[in-house]
């Protein structure tokens, strides 16, 4: 690649860049904790993707910077800089790793409310993207990345480095979290479980916070007995899909539409309640619930952890419409 044209990659770099921070602020994604544009406009995600797959006719597409014509390198930097998820990884066909949608990134940054000197586990390292926004905010040492795939750890190791952010990336299950480098002020998966390992609880540090995607949403966790491992909190409103989490938190029972009618079954709302609440309910059952409650948004469920149970809910963790989650 001649000097020239890598400088022009460059230039681009910077004026896509500002244009991804200037649509997540049209989004109003981080209106609640502007320093996330600080940390978004600094951090180069092209570094962290340096190929990615797009849909072709029979399968994918791989683009990359490295590329011998110009103008696919030109298209994978544009497209490094889109508002949309990136499918980094594949493994016989079927995609195991992605850089998230950065809008969505963004929304869970702020939720999870960090402060200066919080100390941060991420669960999934993916292309270590993330991370490097978490670093930017709290500082590189209080940042710890855990993944199962030794490939994913070293290539998000790589371009962690290669960014200037030395973050802690460990090679283990995340439902065990990273007990050595406990307590954590914050947790935050980015991938999705079907509830949330009991494990973090007991390396949480005194009003921590668990950001996890369960069921299509995001819950929020406040962490309001250590000791006791009791936390609860509700979902997001916006909706989430991640691919699961490997390793010792299983997966979510797959929701079984139990011949209900199609229409039903295509409403976003009625299969986060679905999913959520599959291999607990019967299908007949949730949508009875779904309608007599009037078709209610994710921000009116929640999960809660005591006693060693989990539970999801809706409106109450008291209240009549409770449910266990899978593997409690």
């Amino acid at each position: 690649m001649g000097a020239e044209h890598t400088e022009d990659l460059e230039r681009l770099a910077v004026r896509a860049r500002a244009a991804l921070v200037r649509e997540i602020d049209h989004s109003g994604a981080w209106d609640a904790d502007l320093a996330w544009r600080e940390a978004f406009d600094e951090v180069p995600r092209h570094l962290f993707v340096p190929y990615y797959f797009v849909g072709a006719p029979g399968g994918y597409e791989r683009l990359w910077g490295e590329h011998p014509d110009p103008e696919r390198r030109e298209r994978w930097l544009r497209g490094a800089y889109a508002d949309e998820p990136l499918a980094t990884r594949l493994r016989d066909g079927a995609l195991i790793s992605s850089s998230s949608q950065p809008s969505l990134m963004a929304r869970m940054l702020v939720e999870l409310r960090v402060r200066d000197g919080d100390r941060v586990l991420e669960i999934g390292a993916g292309t270590g993207y993330n991370a490097a926004l978490l670093a930017h905010r709290v500082g590189a040492g209080n940042v710890t990345s855990v993944d199962l795939d030794p490939e994913i750890t070293e290539s998000a190791r790589t371009h962690l480095a290669a960014a200037g952010y030395r973050t802690a990336v460990v090679t283990g299950d995340g439902a065990r979290g990273c007990p050595e480098r406990a307590p954590y002020d914050r947790i935050m998966a980015t991938c999705a479980l079907p509830s949330v390992p009991e494990e973090w609880l007991g390396q949480c540090a005194p009003d921590a916070r668990i950001l996890a995607p369960v069921s299509t949403g995001i819950v929020v966790l406040d962490v309001l007995d250590v000791a006791g491992r009791y936390a609860q909190g509700r979902f997001l409103h916006t909706p989430a899909y991640f691919m699961a989490l490997r390793g010792g938190a299983g997966r979510a029972p797959e929701p079984r539409g139990g011949g209900l009618p199609h229409p039903v079954l295509r409403d976003e709302s009625f299969r986060f309640l679905l999913t959520l609440a599959s291999g607990r309910l019967d299908p007949h059952e949730v949508l009875a619930l779904w309608e007599r409650e009037g078709r209610p948004a994710r921000e009116r469920f929640g999960v809660a952890v005591r006693d060693g149970r989990q539970w999801a809910w809706l409106d109450d963790p008291d209240g009549p419409h409770t449910w266990e989650l899978p593997g409690t």
